[in-house]
């Protein structure tokens, strides 16, 4: 399935695994639908950041396996993240509420 994220600024879609990920990095619970009002989605972005940068550095700590040709690359929460990290930005600077649901 697929959640949308949803702000005055913008819409963000993401699969239902990694919507989940960055919605309990926000300190939120895995609740879908949801919703964030404008006034507490600075501290959710903070906490989202935190989060993504401690993915960051967990992951080049990682001894990674050498991928073959037939593996698909895999892409870190880290960047998985990033997108709503940078809406959020968006709806900190316009005071915009972040809702979110399945589509």
């Amino acid at each position: 399935m697929l959640v949308t994220f949803k702000t005055d600024v913008g819409n963000l879609t993401m699969f239902e695994k990694d919507a989940l990920n960055v919605l309990k990095m926000m300190g939120h619970s895995a609740t879908i639908p949801g919703a964030i009002l404008a006034e507490d989605v600075p501290d959710a972005l903070e906490r989202l950041k935190n989060a993504l940068d401690a993915e960051k550095l967990s992951a080049s700590t990682d001894v990674e396996d050498i991928e073959t040709d037939e593996e698909e690359p895999s892409v870190s929460m880290a960047h998985r993240g990033l997108p709503l990290a940078n809406l959020l930005t968006l709806a900190v600077k316009e005071n915009s509420d972040l809702m979110w649901s399945i589509d």
